[in-house]
């Protein structure tokens, strides 16, 4: 075959790379985006989970895909990120969904509720249980779209001033806690409230409240809780599992070349992985020192538990009775958590339970 045959046959040649060119930058175009988050950026392992999923973005793009990553208060404050999310402020934001639940009961989902599923429970719903498209469903009526990028495990109950044995304790105590599960501890006379991260410190130190929970040892010694309230309660039954999202515009979503989308989301997984990863690292040293510090550990009582518990599963019925979307999603979230947690009674606790008994250190 003559070489002038071989490039009509094909299709080789400077008139076939003109044609290749265009379409292979046009799928990989220069885009940058902005991402604020509800963090301050001394928290390194929730700060750092949106950092490591704009890096391998950019990674995995050689840089055409580019996300700069803002700490809370840089661009707009702790608890505004999915505002400006969803009026094109910025692209994306990452944060915790249930600090939006003056919207709507629902957003309080995505994170946690109270009593609601553990770590692997609450991730199994999301991926393949159908929570990721009731959620969702959910989100498209606020022009956003989730996509799992962290989780912190089972949180601790929190720091308190003085020892909280009793229903009666709660009367009146002014406490810093995320999302909904404030309305549960209402019922009992307590005042939640719901202040950023990187503020919890100043209002606990001026008496503004009287105790605050915020996730786990690392985080929580780096915030110097300790020095003020000395009682350290576990477990932080509002938070079994949490789930933290980067949520995106669903319009600049919806304009990212397909490869970008799947990048994104395979980025946002790999620092979901990460996360978890890194607080099962760091946390049991923190606690070690927590304790050697002084610190008093204490379990909530069964009374608090149970009473808590009756209070939460209430509320929950009285919010899905008219709330619709609130009862689709936890519809959704109970029938998987109430099946997975039969499974888990038998091997998983049967296994963990033995091992604790045989741990030391």
């Amino acid at each position: 075959m003559k070489r002038r045959d071989f490039i009509k046959a094909t299709g080789v040649g400077v008139a076939g790379a003109t044609i290749a060119a265009p379409a292979i930058a046009q799928s990989t175009p220069e885009t940058k985006w902005r991402m604020t988050c509800s963090w301050p950026k001394s928290l390194d392992t929730l700060y750092g989970g949106a950092e490591i999923m704009a890096k391998a973005v950019a990674e995995a793009t050689d840089n055409k895909f580019q996300i700069q990553v803002f700490a809370a208060g840089e661009i707009v404050p702790g608890l505004q990120v999915v505002d400006a999310v969803q009026n094109g402020t910025v692209e994306m934001g990452h944060t915790a969904s249930y600090y939006y639940f003056g919207k709507d009961p629902t957003f309080a989902f995505g994170t946690s509720v109270a009593f609601g599923p553990n770590q692997r429970i609450n991730q199994g719903w999301y991926t393949l249980g159908g929570g990721k498209e009731v959620l969702n469903e959910f989100y498209k009526k606020y022009n956003v779209i989730s996509m799992l990028a962290g989780n912190t495990g089972c949180q601790m109950g929190g720091w308190f001033r003085k020892e909280i044995n009793t229903v009666a304790d709660l009367q009146g105590l002014k406490f810093r806690i995320g999302g909904f599960p404030g309305s549960v501890l209402q019922k009992f006379g307590a005042i939640p409230q719901q202040i950023a991260g990187g503020d919890i410190y100043p209002a606990l130190e001026k008496g503004t409240i009287d105790a605050a929970e915020w996730v786990g040892p690392y985080d929580d010694e780096k915030l110097g809780f300790y020095k003020i309230a000395p009682h350290y309660y576990y477990p932080g039954w509002w938070e079994g599992g949490s789930m933290l999202f980067a949520f995106v515009n669903l319009d600049k979503w919806n304009a990212l070349p397909r490869h970008y989308q799947a990048v994104l989301e395979q980025a946002a997984a790999f620092a979901n992985q990460w996360m978890i990863a890194k607080y099962d690292q760091l946390n049991p040293a923190s606690l070690k020192r927590l304790l050697a510090n002084g610190v008093k550990l204490h379990a909530f009582s069964p009374e608090i538990m149970e009473a808590c518990f009756k209070a939460a599963k209430e509320l929950h019925a009285e919010i899905a009775a008219k709330n619709a979307s609130f009862k689709k999603v936890y519809d959704s979230m109970t029938v998987f958590s109430d099946n997975s947690y039969q499974w888990f009674q038998v091997a998983e606790l049967g296994y963990d339970s033995f091992m604790v008994r045989h741990s030391h250190g």
